[in-house]
């Protein structure tokens, strides 16, 4: 059974000029009694950054005066957002969404010591919805892909690319291979891989014809009837690997972000064991439900 205490508000933002508008988002790895939390800062142009803080006890006791990933490059010049860290093999991999203002997409970072990092660009795909269109149509998705990908290419442009979002990796190896969860919308996805170097764009348009085969779970009910996306990483339990995600109902009087949970196979990621019919939790407060 998932037990929720609600801890309240843990970080502000500041006056710092990288998080004086919002911080949140944030990624959370524990080592030994320490939480060192990555978590996305926003400035008043509305540039993300990714802030770093260590705590005790849910009580902050050091805050980095500066990020320690900003955008430095074109993809990613709008922002570097939303982090998920994972531990793996003596690596610390840190997956972010980089925005050029038009395009969200997948690129990461890895550090030994969790404040040096090293950025290792975009791997996700670079292909447009327009040319997804006949990708999707032999790839044994549910039509709601093709729904969004006709709403992207119509209100955004068909050059618009897919958007990525939501990286997470695995804390172990299946098969001497790298297992990631990714989102294309509305539903989250695995990936599986030797080397990050075998992402290619070829490779991506082999694997989004079989696109269905992957699908770890779409959105199916009623609290998640428009999209789903991951949340912290997948967490290995002795029944099966945990994953907590994002749901997104989609209501008259506008979208509702609800959390959720499920529960994996350990041996075979792509088999679901359960998952929640009702929210693990749904914002209640007022500050939970605007801004």
């Amino acid at each position: 059974m998932l037990k929720i205490k609600d801890e309240g508000i843990i970080l502000e933002k500041t006056n710092l000029e990288f998080e004086n508008k919002a911080v949140l988002n944030p990624a959370c790895i524990q080592v030994d009694d320490m939480t060192h939390m990555f978590y996305r800062a926003i400035n008043h142009n509305d540039i993300s950054s990714i802030g770093y803080c260590q705590l005790v006890d849910n009580k902050v006791v050091k805050r980095l005066k500066e990020p320690v990933l900003f955008p430095e490059y074109d993809y990613e010049e709008k922002g570097v957002e939303d982090p998920r860290i994972t531990l793996l093999e003596g690596t610390y991999y840190l997956f972010y969404t980089a925005y050029d203002g038009n395009n969200a997409l997948i690129a990461y970072a890895t550090s030994k010591d969790l404040i040096h990092f090293t950025k290792h660009g975009i791997i996700s795909p670079k292909i447009s919805y327009d040319k997804a269109e006949d990708i999707f149509r032999e790839s044994k998705v549910r039509e709601r892909y093709r729904m969004f990908e006709m709403f992207y290419k119509e209100v955004v442009g068909k050059d618009i690319l897919l958007f990525e979002k939501d990286a997470s990796l695995f804390p172990r190896k299946f098969g001497g291979k790298f297992v990631l969860l990714h989102r294309v919308l509305p539903g989250i996805q695995i990936i599986k891989f030797n080397d990050f170097s075998e992402l290619t764009e070829d490779r991506w348009r082999d694997y989004f014809k079989n696109l269905g085969d992957f699908v770890v779970f779409d959105p199916f009910y009623w609290f998640e009837n428009y999209k789903i996306g991951g949340g912290c990483p997948p967490i290995e339990t002795k029944d099966g690997w945990l994953i907590i995600y994002h749901a997104v109902e989609d209501t008259p009087l506008g979208k509702i972000y609800h959390a959720t949970a499920a529960l994996l196979d350990r041996k075979n990621p792509l088999r679901v064991l359960g998952r929640l019919t009702e929210p693990l939790f749904s914002p209640k407060a007022p500050w939970e439900k605007s801004g």
